[in-house]
């Protein structure tokens, strides 16, 4: 028994000296030997600590150069672009000066003849565009009717630049027409005018002006217009050559513009006249109207928002005036004398890193005008005072679809009453219909409207199954009311109920659009509407005479094409 208790003892004693030794021996070693060893490890573990502190300084390193890259390239963005941020709101995408199917000579297929390849010098375009139309039931006229009109318009387009700097030349012709509609050519001019220069001016255009450039180095050039022109201003509300329509606006007088889109800040004045179109012979300025005003756009403040002041004044002179837009007679109670000033701020940008976008704009209106009796009698001299105002936001979600949604609500206001001394009716100046209401059922004055949307494109891997590119999609719902249920419904037919028993719901719109390209030269844009009467709508629109048993909804479908040459 001690025997073996012996015997343990020892072995519990030896063990850890033999282990000890061991572990002696090898640390010794290892003093001489190069060749890593496992129990070498605790070396290992001691050299980490200082390897990741060099790492994370290396990181460190690498974001901060990352951050200068992203820098670098927003700053390389930034100059090539300039301050120009393009707005995302609902159809106020103003038409480019010149036009978009507009070309440089030498960037066109005429490049691949040598003697046209290097003139840089000669701006050119031709462009045709034909629409059908289905209109059931369309509310802007007083009676019920199915109308399937062609619209065809045709522009041709030629500027002289470079070449005679600082003195530059540009024309542009447009004819349209409309056919198979069952109403009257005559004396229609939202669809007809035959063969007229919109375009026909002289510029004297300074590149590099005393204002020298901005802080990305782009130019701040000058130019003087003088002679015919048709061109689009903010958000295309006030001002607009009215793309969708197959006529255009169109003005004479002076143009002056200082800057350009690029550059941190814009400048653009004039004195106009409107032009008269007329059916039966080329156009004339209208002696009745001189048009005044001055426009800014300021980009320098914020990368995420630009503001356009601006200031329109208008004048009519009512001995002068002669005829209607249509070029009729103009009636005896709409020859009045009348000022109106026009002052307003829009404000618009877009915060890409949270895919928000807005678009707002505030109006006000003063000034005065005569009211006349039906046989042209002067009854009072009216205070004029009116405003409006939207606002529009969107999103737009990262992905192939590229989605956007947004909201939008406007207001211009409308007459309170027509006995008092005061015209409360928003002036809509020179705008357009279009995107007030796809229906073109709608104008910048009396109404109230909210209106949701969707916008997204068709990714290409969709598109290529049909055999088509580039499809954009959009659509839209939007309810319309009168501001003052007592005023007109001008773009449907002019009704009215003075008392304002009829309500103020004009009604309900739902739409789509989609476009496409058909190559480069040809787009294609397919597009849907039906609009719900509302109360107002349905009463007033049976008051007139045999037409009792109106339908209480439309329906518009339209098909356009359009081809350039160049």
């Amino acid at each position: 028994m001690n025997k073996t208790k012996t015997k343990i003892s020892r072995n519990i004693l030896v063990q850890p000296l033999l282990m000890t030794s061991l572990l002696l021996g090898n640390i010794s070693a290892l003093a001489y030997d190069e060749t890593p060893h496992p129990l070498a490890k605790p070396e290992i573990k001691l050299a980490q600590p200082a390897l990741i502190i060099k790492d994370a300084e290396q990181a460190e390193k690498i974001q901060a150069r990352l951050k200068e890259i992203a820098v670098e390239e927003k700053a390389a963005k930034l100059a090539q672009s300039g301050y120009y941020v393009e707005r995302r709101s609902y159809g106020t995408g103003r038409e480019t000066e010149p036009p978009r199917y507009v070309k440089q000579a030498n960037k066109t297929w005429l490049k691949d003849y040598d003697a046209l390849a290097d003139i840089d010098w000669l701006d050119i375009g031709l462009d045709y565009r034909f629409r059908y139309e289905n209109r059931d039931n369309d509310f802007r006229r007083t009676k019920e009717s199915i109308d399937e009109p062609f619209l065809l318009r045709t522009r041709g387009f030629v500027a002289i630049k470079n070449i005679l700097d600082p003195l530059r030349f540009t024309l542009e012709v447009e004819d349209a027409r409309r056919n198979r509609s069952q109403f009257t050519r005559d004396f229609d001019t939202r669809d007809i005018n035959l063969a007229e220069p919109i375009q026909a001016y002289a510029e004297l255009y300074f590149k590099d002006s005393l204002l020298g450039k901005d802080d990305l180095n782009k130019a701040r050039p000058i130019s003087l217009k003088y002679g015919r022109h048709a061109f689009e201003l903010t958000d295309r509300r006030l001002v607009a050559r009215n793309e969708w329509r197959n006529t255009t606006n169109n003005f004479q007088g002076l143009r002056t513009h200082v800057g350009q889109a690029k550059n941190d800040w814009e400048v653009e004045a004039f004195a106009l006249q409107p032009v008269q179109r007329l059916n039966n012979r080329l156009d004339e300025k209208d002696d009745s109207q001189h048009f005044y005003g001055v426009v800014a756009d300021w980009r320098g403040w914020s990368n995420y928002i630009t503001l356009e002041p601006y200031y329109f004044l208008l004048k009519q002179d009512g001995d002068k005036v002669k005829l209607d837009t249509n070029g009729n007679t103009a009636a005896a109670n709409t020859r009045i004398d009348r000022e109106t000033h026009t002052a307003g701020l829009r404000a618009y940008g877009i915060l890409p890193d949270l895919g928000f976008d807005y678009d707002v704009s505030v109006v006000k209106q003063w000034g005065s005008q005569d009211r006349l009796g039906n046989n042209g009698r002067f009854i009072a001299k009216l205070d004029h005072e009116a405003h409006a105002y939207n606002a529009e936001i969107g999103y737009t979600f990262k992905n192939a679809w590229k989605p956007r949604l947004s909201a939008f609500y406007g207001v211009a206001t409308g007459d309170k009453n027509q006995n008092d001394t005061k015209n409360q009716r928003f002036e809509r100046l020179f705008g357009f219909a279009r995107p007030w209401s796809n229906d073109d059922y709608i104008q910048m004055e009396n109404i109230r409207t909210p209106k949701v949307r969707a916008e997204f494109d068709i990714p290409q891997i969709y598109s290529d199954a049909i055999g088509l590119n580039s499809i954009k999609v959009d659509t839209g719902f939007s309810r319309y009311y009168l501001d003052s249920d007592t005023d007109r419904w001008n773009a449907g037919g002019n009704l009215r109920d003075v008392t304002g028993k009829s309500g103020d719901h004009i009604g309900d719109e739902i739409d789509l659009r989609i476009r496409f390209p058909l190559g480069d030269k040809i787009a294609v844009n397919l597009g849907y509407a039906h609009f719900w009467a509302g109360d107002f709508t349905r009463t007033t629109s049976r008051k007139v005479a045999g037409e009792s048993k109106r339908d209480a909804s439309s329906d518009f479908f339209y098909l356009e094409v359009s081809a350039s040459t160049f």
